[in-house]
């Protein structure tokens, strides 16, 4: 829970004072009143009479009421301090600078759940322990430093990390890129990164909020309140960028030894992310290049102009830009030829447009303007300007924001002299402007924002056509926490409408040889019992006589582990592959790709995160490299893709009416233009 007392405090105790600016007790003291706090602030400490210029307290049975509490001593002292101060002086909400806690051990784990007790039991609003504070425009609650640019409509930032958070902040503030709120929430014992998404959301004011949050997290406590929350900031109009670390194994041992806690599965993250719009990034820089390009108006095209005065810098910005899907499309006709007069000879507006060292802020702006009037096939510009050292580009930086703020299509400012231009740069950045210092990384994070998907309104489950009694009567028998048998899954198809092969299973040849002369072969013969039937050699194709039916039965019979066998007619087709996995806590993970062998060879799959829309399934097929495959090449005729959509909506459907199911894979799926079968099926339940 996140409160008043929290967000906007009339009245600070800071338990742990310093005069020694640095310990957290004495630079968290300073930055609050470096930054000019409003309200009261009572310093606590035994030993001084006063700290940093104000009057102490010798503890904190002499306080009067007060909002909020900052904690700056040993973890033992931190609980019944919270205890006493919740209960004699009215404080509701507290920030616990303090480490010693559940990242120590079990010692610290028993600290902190009884920590989290007290919490519960007078209903207040904790921000930690081990973390550096909260910081917003109302008040500097932080240990660390530095101080970014404040502003109301800067970024919303959230990290479980205090000390990845500085770092992320010293990169923010050479760009000049400005916040609104930052929580470190540490080891989240009461509000986590979930609660405070929760708070931006039912606070969201489309005219006061910041529409760009930021977020570094190494566990997702609470998947399904983060996507609910995300999601729902996104289509109310913010953006989100984030970094979730962890992503290896190795990395998911560190942030265990790191927070106490496991990082999770980083494909169930990555499609978390997909489903509710979050654009994903992979370093500080990262963040703070897509954060800074959320602040510029939204590109609304792949077309775009680059503008530089030096042509190196335009060719690595164009090939990176192309290398991403983004496009630099030549430019011609009557207004490229006019414009190109007003240019000194030499120049070049084919795009990238290239005015020349030696070119002036007058024809920058003239540039500029035509692109937004006159060139209708360019959505935006990348403007890269810079400068050798032989003369001031103050005026070229005022134009440049002037066109900023004045120019109907983002303009993306690049500027690489952070020596040479070391003052007209800072001059930019206190106009209220962000920048680039680099052409290549910005392309590379402006592709990445442009084709993020933002989440559609998509609750689920619709359909009313299934028959849930059947459904949960067949499930209710099966065995838990085993493969059930291919008669059970069968059933199960043909409950929720997936399309089959006419298929028979038995343990006696004289019922598998009656099938057989009902349908037209070849045949395929598969084992039943070993989960993994090419593996065991329980697989035999192209069956066409008794004779040879006979002998793969009787071959596939001496498999150990084998029950009985599985008969069914062969088709030719396109072979697909559709998978399903329970992540905990995450829900299901459905797969897409080729089937059969490519599956393990050339790992080309798709994923995302069940329940699915029509315009999720459609992503999850033109996702895989291999899908020009599926939709048709060199003469040979796609798939039915429309009926592979309808499918992969029924597997989204049944694991939602069957919770239990904790493993399927459909290997393979065989396609063909007109029809989709599925023929070899495992599904494994859990209950």
């Amino acid at each position: 829970m996140i409160n008043n007392s929290l967000v906007n405090p009339q009245s600070i105790a800071l338990i742990g004072a310093s005069n020694d600016i640095t310990k957290p007790g004495g630079k968290a003291l300073l930055n609050l009143l470096s930054t000019n706090f409003s309200g009261k602030i009572f310093p606590v400490n035994p030993k001084e009479e006063n700290v940093q210029g104000l009057s102490c307290f010798k503890g904190i049975s002499e306080l009067p009421n007060v909002d909020l509490g900052i904690i700056a001593v040993a973890a033992k002292y931190v609980n019944q301090t919270v205890e006493y101060m919740a209960t004699h002086c009215s404080t509701s909400a507290f920030i616990i600078f303090s480490a010693g806690f559940s990242e120590v051990g079990e010692e610290g784990k028993i600290l902190e759940n009884q920590l989290l007790e007290i919490i519960t039991k007078y209903n207040l609003s904790l921000i930690g322990p081990n973390c550096i504070g909260v910081l917003n425009t109302n008040y500097a609650g932080v240990f660390a430093g530095p101080i970014p640019k404040l502003s109301m409509q800067g970024c919303d930032f959230v990290s479980g990390s205090g000390a990845t958070a500085v770092f992320i902040l010293e990169t923010a503030i050479q760009r000049g890129l400005p916040f609104s709120s930052i929580y470190s929430v540490g080891n989240s014992v009461s509000v986590g990164v979930e609660e405070v998404l929760e708070y931006w959301d039912e606070t969201f004011n489309p005219k006061e909020s910041s529409k760009v949050k930021l977020i570094y997290i190494e566990q997702v406590h609470n998947p399904q309140k983060f996507l609910q929350h995300t999601s729902s900031l996104i289509q109310k109009g913010c953006r989100i960028a984030a970094i979730k670390s962890g992503t290896t194994e190795a990395g998911s041992r560190a942030v265990s030894s790191h927070t106490g806690s496991l990082a999770g599965s980083d494909t169930a993250v990555d499609a978390l992310f997909k489903k509710a719009g979050i654009i994903r990034c992979v370093s500080r820089d990262d963040l703070i290049t897509v954060g800074s390009i959320l602040s510029y108006k939204e590109l609304q095209g792949k077309n775009l102009a680059v503008i530089t005065h030096a042509g190196g810098p335009g060719v690595l910005c164009t090939d990176a830009l192309q290398k991403n899907g983004l496009n630099v499309p030549k430019i011609s006709g009557a207004y490229a030829d006019e414009l190109l007069d007003k240019l000194f000879y030499g120049s070049s507006v084919s795009n990238p447009i290239d005015f020349l060292a030696t070119g002036t802020s007058e024809q920058l702006g003239t540039i500029l303007n035509y692109v937004d009037n006159y060139f209708n096939e360019i959505d935006g510009s990348i403007v890269i300007f810079g400068t050798p050292g032989l003369f001031n580009v103050t005026e070229v930086y005022n134009v440049l924001n002037e066109k900023i703020l004045t120019c109907k299509k983002p303009i993306f400012p690049v500027l690489p002299s952070p020596i040479q231009a070391e003052e007209e740069i800072k001059y930019f950045a206190n106009l209220g402007r962000t920048f680039f210092p680099d052409e290549t990384p910005l392309a590379n994070a402006l592709a990445k924002v442009y084709f993020t998907n933002k989440p559609i309104n998509f609750k689920g489950l619709h359909s009313t056509e299934y028959n849930l009694e059947n459904i949960s009567n067949l499930i209710a028998s099966c065995p838990n926490n085993e493969f059930i048998g291919p008669k059970a899954i069968s059933h199960l198809f043909d409950y929720i409408g997936i399309p089959q092969l006419p298929e028979f299973s038995s343990d006696r040849y004289e019922e598998i040889l009656q099938f057989s002369k009902k349908t037209d072969s070849p045949f395929a013969m598969k084992v039943v019992g070993p989960v993994h039937k090419s593996d065991v050699g329980g697989v035999i194709l192209n069956i066409n006589s008794e004779k040879e039916l006979k002998n793969a039965f009787d071959k596939i019979m001496m498999i150990e582990g084998a029950t009985s066998v599985l008969i069914q007619p062969m088709v030719k087709g396109t072979e697909l592959f559709i998978g399903v996995k329970k992540e905990k806590d995450f829900g299901h993970l459905i797969f897409f790709g080729l089937g059969g062998i490519f599956v393990e060879v050339l790992k080309d799959v798709s994923f995302a995160l069940a329940p699915l829309s029509e315009f999720e399934i459609t992503n999850l097929i033109h996702g895989i490299k291999s899908y020009p495959i599926i939709k048709g090449i060199r003469g040979s005729k796609g798939i039915n893709e429309g009926l592979l959509v309808q499918i992969i909506k029924k597997i989204s459907d049944l694991v939602q009416l069957v919770p239990e199911i904790y493993e399927m894979d459909i290997n393979p799926l065989i396609a063909t233009e007109k029809e989709i079968y599925a023929i070899d099926t495992r599904i494994k339940i859990k209950k």
